[in-house]
């Protein structure tokens, strides 16, 4: 395709069950005009493309091909999906030593390509794999972004949405933290309509233990879904489309995201779970929400973990 002012490049990188989901939600929804796949596996790559292909005729025209690093090149967008999967048992802070050599391999040639786009990045450990990918690619960090909660966000307003009797997509709601065991929901700002999900809840008849069960079910929903069926896609795949949207479109959305932080909630030098606004540049503010004392707690634990596990993995690779 002949490069335009509105021609958009987006390359997955990492074509598994999460990545393959993602290249059919960005068709399904027609964005990006060019589409490449790389993969280790470049059968599956070429597959993937001839199969994705067909459903242009039904959305939008698109030019997808299995391609590699080189064409980072002129791409305005790099997802990462590559990495070792969580398997049944085994939580995601566990793949952190496997997964950072993939990243660490992926990361040099894509910015060797002459890449100057936004990496988005899903990996798990997600937090800890995108603080690397912002070190081993030296990117300012506005232009390296986590999915961060932006799936358990999904989860918990699902919810909630259940228990309150009301569209998901009107209940304002986030999971904070890292994208793992030691995320927490933010309740006290959470809505539904503008009114606040405590008050409801109360209405419903719910007390905040009831509220922390289903933050608890929120957070061991992947488990739940990796025991069943030995992954999760669709939900992060939908997710990563999302940010992809406010990327290239240039929205400035407001999503629960994988954010560096600077200062806010009194951190720094860390990505973490948090609301923030996403437009064509990136990561273009932090959204600090303001947390009640049990909140600012478990934000501080959960940095802590993050930086204790970053810090560790790092250090076993030199």
């Amino acid at each position: 395709m002949t490069k335009t002012p509105n021609h958009q490049k987006v390359v997955l990188v990492g074509d598994g069950a999460v990545g393959s989901s993602y290249a059919f939600a960005m068709a399904q929804q027609g964005l990006a005009e060019e589409f490449v796949i790389v993969d280790v596996i470049k059968e599956r790559t070429e597959g993937d493309a001839l199969d994705l292909e067909d459903a242009t005729v039904f959305t939008a025209p698109k030019n997808i091909y299995s391609g590699d690093y080189s064409d980072c090149a002129d791409a305005d967008l790099v997802v990462i999906t590559a990495g070792a999967p969580q398997k049944p048992g085994e939580t995601r802070l566990q793949l952190v030593g496997k997964n950072l050599k993939i990243i660490k391999s992926i990361v040099k040639p894509i910015v060797d390509s002459g890449f100057d786009g936004i990496f988005l990045v899903a990996a798990n450990p997600v937090d800890v794999l995108t603080y690397a990918v912002w070190k081993f690619s030296g990117f300012d960090k506005s232009r390296v972004i986590g999915s961060g909660t932006s799936l358990d966000s999904a989860r918990l307003r699902v919810a909630l949405a259940k228990k309150l009797n009301v569209d998901p997509r009107d209940v304002n709601a986030n999971i904070m933290a890292e994208h793992g065991d030691s995320e927490f929901a933010a309740y006290s700002t959470a809505t539904a309509g503008g009114v606040p999900v405590l008050q409801l809840a109360e209405e419903a008849g719910l007390s905040f233990d009831d509220l922390l069960q289903i933050e608890d079910e929120t957070r061991h929903k992947a488990y739940e879904i990796i025991n069943r069926k030995g992954a999760t896609f669709y939900g992060i795949a939908t997710c990563l489309m999302r940010i992809s949207k406010a990327i290239l479109r240039d929205e400035n959305a407001i999503l629960p995201v994988g954010a560096a932080l600077d200062g806010e909630y009194g951190l720094n030098d860390i990505f973490i779970g948090t609301p923030a606004v996403i437009n064509g540049s990136g990561l273009a503010k932090v959204i600090e929400v303001k947390l009640d004392d049990r909140e600012k707690d478990l934000m501080a634990k959960s940095a802590a973990t993050l930086r204790q596990v970053t810090a560790d993995g790092i250090a076993a690779l030199d």
